[in-house]
């Protein structure tokens, strides 16, 4: 196998290893990782309208989040709110409930990069990040993470 395949197969590896580790631990509270990225999200730059939105999450990009923000609205973390000026302006944010949720989602994505930390001791993470930023930087998904960290 040739480098660069490894590679490939590596960062799938770990993107599906470290998913399927934050849905079983998400799972308790009844949602997936791309429903807790948008409550995180909101969690941190709410309002947003569902075009705002979308430019932020890594999970959907490219693709509008109508569907995660529908369900999240049905069960109560989300909600629509129409601006009084432009009725065609609808912000979105966290209920109460999503908040009280998000404070959760927080607590156990912060064990995971405990988890994410302490494999990686002792390594000189900045020569992979740099790598990653690079390959990624002009692709959707991570344009959007370029537009959360320096929002």
């Amino acid at each position: 196998m040739r480098p660069a395949e490894e590679l490939r197969y590596l960062i799938l590896a770990a993107q599906r290893e470290g998913n399927r580790l934050l849905g079983q631990a998400l799972r308790p509270l009844g949602i997936t990782p791309s429903q807790a990225e948008v409550i995180r999200v909101l969690q941190e730059r709410g309002p947003l309208t569902l075009n705002g939105l979308g430019e932020l999450l890594v999970c959907e990009s490219g693709n509008s989040p109508s569907r995660l923000v529908d369900r999240l609205v049905t069960v109560g973390l989300v909600r629509r709110d129409v601006v009084a000026h432009d009725r065609r302006h609808v912000d979105l944010s966290l209920t109460e409930e999503g908040i009280h949720l998000g404070r959760h989602i927080t607590e156990i994505e912060e064990g995971l990069y405990q988890s994410i930390d302490a494999a990686a001791e002792g390594r000189d993470l900045e020569q992979i990040l740099g790598f990653l930023r690079d390959f990624v930087g002009d692709l959707p998904a991570g344009q959007a993470l370029v537009r959360r960290a320096h929002q």
